[in-house]
Parts: structure tokens; C-alpha cells; sequence
């Protein structure tokens, strides 16, 4: 085990971020992109990768941060990339979610990813919906089941979390947007 010293502030020495990613067009990319230079400069001792989602089978010209990509219709890949972050001593997952960038029924191919992680997962839901079709509130259910943390961007948000989804108060974080 390193020593403290070598260790970064967040007392992590490696950390993925999942969702789409730059130059891929799409405001979770830039999100994505923005919160891990962020979090890079707040703990610039610790290695941060991102796992990018591809909507085209050809991929972008991504940036040396991105270490994986995921086919997001190709149900395969979620576990191998679960897989890479697992061998690879990953040892927490900032993953973003939108319905529309994973693969599936509303986005279920993401869970075949969450289900074989083997480290703790924070969850960043850039939407919750109020009223949700049988299989989204399904999705989000089980992504709240299989996150250790779940963030939102307003207390209006995690308050729908709470009725709606039925997620426990204490394992909601809002962070404002902006």
C-alpha cells in the first residue's frame, strides 16, 4: 500500500469517470470532461481515466484521459469495461447518467457495468423525472441500489428521489448546478 504521503487528497489514488466524454457533442461529455480537470487539479497526485461512451461505432479522437470505450448499443462491452476498471485497481467510479447514453431498454445495458464494479460508485443523475415510464423508474431503482452515493443538481431533484424512487435522504448529495 503506498504511503500517506503519496496518496492524493482525496485518499484515492485512482478514479473513473464514465459517461460520454469530449469531442463527442453532448453536454454530459462536457460535464465530464470539466469534472474530471476539476477534480484533477483539487487532487493532482491521483490518476483520473475516463470510460467513454460511443454512439458511432468509429469512436472520437479522444484525449489521453479517456482509457476505455464502450459501443453503447453493444451490451458486451459494459462488462469488459467493468472488467478493465476492476484489473486495472480503479477505485472509484464517478458515473453520469442520462437516459439516451447507455444502451438498452431505457438505458439498461448500464447496469450490466454497475453490477460487476467492484468498487464503491458515486452517480451523478442529470435527470430525475417526476414521472417516469415503468422502466425508467426501474432503471433508476436499481442504479440508486448499486451506488454507494447519489448526487443531484437540485434539492427539488433529490425530494423526487425521495417520493418517487424511494431513495433513502442519506445517500442523496445535491450539488447545484452552475
Amino acid at each position: 500500500m503506498a504511503s500517506d504521503r503519496t496518496r492524493s487528497e482525496s485518499g484515492l489514488n485512482k478514479i473513473g469517470v464514465v459517461g460520454t466524454y469530449v469531442p463527442r457533442r453532448c453536454g454530459i461529455a462536457t460535464f465530464s470532461a470539466d469534472l474530471l480537470a476539476a477534480m484533477q487539479t483539487a487532487s493532482p497526485s491521483a490518476e483520473w481515466w475516463s470510460v467513454a461512451m460511443n454512439d458511432t461505432p468509429e469512436g472520437y479522437d479522444y484525449p489521453p484521459e479517456v482509457h476505455f470505450e464502450v459501443g453503447q448499443k453493444v451490451l458486451t462491452d459494459y462488462r469488459l469495461a467493468a472488467d478493465f476498471l476492476n484489473m486495472n485497481q480503479v477505485e472509484a467510479v464517478c458515473l453520469q447518467h442520462e437516459f439516451g447514453i447507455y444502451g438498452g431498454n431505457s438505458g439498461s445495458y448500464v447496469l450490466r457495468l454497475m453490477q460487476n464494479l467492484r468498487m464503491p460508485i458515486v452517480t451523478t443523475l442529470h435527470t430525475v423525472l417526476q414521472e417516469p415510464s415503468r422502466d425508467q423508474k426501474d432503471i433508476i431503482t436499481a442504479i440508486a441500489q448499486h451506488s454507494d452515493r447519489l448526487v443531484v443538481m437540485s434539492r427539488r431533484a433529490r425530494q423526487t428521489l425521495r417520493k418517487v424512487y424511494d431513495v433513502a435522504s442519506d445517500r442523496i448529495a445535491v450539488i447545484p448546478h452552475g
